[in-house]
């Protein structure tokens, strides 16, 4: 059964969250809030957490894995972004978006999409999920805790103890999240292109 760490969503206290840092180096598999949903969380490149999110998902094995990222600096590390792409980043994020870009040689290509050779990256806007990033000094490996036959990802951590808790590791209780994912923007292919509509508002890129 996965261990339930209940930690301030905006004053996290600094030892519970040295042993989320820590879950995540051993390679565990967490359950973290953002500023969307509940997500599953790992090491990034983690083969053996990759495929557990995939079992619990019943995903395949191009499925999409998300690096989160502490800021802009960081993802400049992982993806190419042009100067255009740049200034949407700069005034979009912290935020619930998620971006698509094309990956660096930094990225794994487990984690990339296996044709296109891209990465999606976002910055939340969630003190817990920074300070986390702050303290584990890299992106955290990321995918929606959306379970199969689910129309909306989780978002109490009972209810995530309840129905997956023996197949994770860790669930971090900062209270309940909202409902939405987030809104996914393309911009690998010199344009912006929308691929999902969540959370973060998208209305001016309609």
């Amino acid at each position: 059964m996965a261990k339930i760490i209940e930690i301030h969503p905006v004053d996290p206290q600094p030892r519970r969250i040295a042993k989320i840092v820590e879950t995540i180096r051993d390679g565990g598999l967490i359950a973290y809030p953002t500023d969307s949903s509940y997500a599953f969380g790992c090491h990034i490149g983690d083969k053996r957490a990759m495929d557990r999110i995939r079992r619990i998902r019943q995903t395949d094995k191009h499925h999409n894995f998300t690096l989160v990222c502490s800021d802009l600096s960081e993802i400049s590390t992982y993806a190419r972004v042009d100067n255009w792409a740049y200034r949407m980043l700069k005034a979009m994020t912290p935020g619930p978006y998620t971006f698509i870009l094309p990956a660096t040689r930094e990225v794994p290509k487990r984690l990339q999409h296996p044709k296109r050779r891209t990465i999606g990256l976002r910055v939340p806007d969630h003190r817990l999920v920074r300070a986390v990033l702050e303290a584990l000094g890299e992106p955290i490996m990321s995918s929606t805790l959306l379970l199969p036959g689910d129309d909306l990802p989780l978002t109490d951590p009972h209810e995530i103890d309840e129905r997956i808790g023996h197949d994770i590791d860790l669930i971090v209780d900062a209270g309940p999240t909202g409902i939405e994912p987030t809104s996914v923007i393309d911009l690998s292919g010199g344009t912006v292109e929308v691929l999902r509509v969540g959370r973060g508002d998208v209305s001016a890129l309609l």
